[in-house]
């Protein structure tokens, strides 16, 4: 018994398994097929599937979202129509904004990786984290005031009745940029008589007659010209007219110049004072290495206007002009004259504001 069961089993061995209900299914398949012919999984066509329909779903989603806020941004248009503009004007600031910040990103990402400094950027990318960083400050007090619970109300509110000292440019209409730029500029320009007067003050201890005769000829209503204020920079190096011995009203009318908080001990006014010279003297270098043709009119006047001259009522070529007289001056300077640079920003300004205002 033992022997014919160990010769069916070398029978069966050698003969090979049964069709068995695999083999019979495999036969009826016909051959097999290579893996990839026969498709994908079916749990990967499954999650592809999904995604697919996910993906359709987003898409009709943000169809139907586009096609409600379409709808409503004509019915506030019909109905409330000084409302809709300030809509309007918010939700393009929300989305310069968003720009700016990625913009702001990739500078910060290059500056790292190639490790560059301020001042060796191009001109647009300085000026760029230069604003950036100027309305970043100002953002700082209503997202302070926005932080307690149900305090949005009092925010909008504040946004709508001071929107020159709430919001930044990013939620300006075009007619307030124009009126708000207007409004800091008769700030600072009520300081210009004080610092030319601070300015003759300083020059009656000083032997040389040349800064006499200049702060005259502005106080007579004459512009003067770059050759002038070259001839004496050497004047602004030293006592009584360097940067760090400016008395402390001069240098808090300087401070309002470049809208800066006069409110602050001397050491303090004098630093912040010396590092934003510093910073336009770096924009001038970097303006001049890209040519002032290459600056569109928007631009033209943001330079202008922040180097003391009131731009909102002036022509592209004018701001060109005045900027040529600027770099002229500020480019040939050294770091140690800066205090000439700061009071350039009157001296060159302020009569010609007054011809063309």
């Amino acid at each position: 018994m033992a022997l014919s069961r160990a010769g069916c089993c070398w029978a069966l061995w050698r003969r090979g398994p049964g069709p068995g209900p695999a083999a019979a299914l495999r036969r009826a398949r016909g051959p097999l097929e290579p893996r990839s012919a026969r498709g994908a999984p079916r749990h990967l066509v499954c999650c592809l599937s999904t995604k697919a329909s996910s993906r359709a779903l987003l898409t009709a989603l943000a169809s139907k979202v586009k096609h409600i806020n379409g709808r409503y941004e004509r019915f506030l248009e019909r109905t409330f129509p000084r409302f809709y503009v300030l809509y309007a004007t918010f939700m393009k600031g929300i989305q310069a904004l968003f720009l700016e910040v990625k913009e702001v990103r990739k500078i910060k990402l290059k500056m790292s990786r190639q490790r560059l400094n301020f001042h060796q950027l191009p001109y647009r990318e300085m000026e760029r984290l230069r604003q950036f960083r100027r309305d970043l400050i100002k953002a700082i007090p209503i997202g302070i005031i926005a932080i307690p619970p149900f305090a949005n109300f009092l925010v909008i509110v504040l946004m709508y009745f001071f929107p020159r000292q709430f919001l930044i440019r990013y939620f300006w209409t075009p007619r307030q940029q124009v009126e708000f730029l207007d409004a800091y500029h008769a700030i600072r320009r009520e300081v210009y008589p004080d610092v030319v007067e601070s300015l003759a003050l300083a020059a009656r201890s000083l032997p040389e007659p040349q800064l006499r005769e200049l702060c005259t000829k502005v106080q007579r209503g004459s512009q003067p010209r770059v050759a002038e204020l070259y001839a004496v920079r050497g004047l602004f190096s030293a006592s009584p007219l360097g940067l760090n011995k400016l008395r402390v009203s001069h240098v808090k009318a300087l401070s309002h110049v470049l809208f800066l908080t006069p409110h602050l001990p001397a050491l303090f006014l004098r630093y912040r004072l010396r590092s934003h010279v510093l910073e336009i003297r770096h924009l001038d270098r970097a303006m001049l290495r890209l040519g002032l043709s290459e600056l569109s009119e928007e631009e033209l006047k943001a330079a202008c206007y922040l180097r003391g001259l009131n731009s909102t009522r002036l022509s592209a070529s004018e701001c060109r002009a005045w900027l040529e007289q600027w770099l002229g001056l500020s480019c040939k300077l050294q770091a140690s004259e800066a205090s000439l640079l700061a009071n350039s920003m009157v001296l060159l300004s302020l009569n010609y504001a007054r011809a063309k205002e």
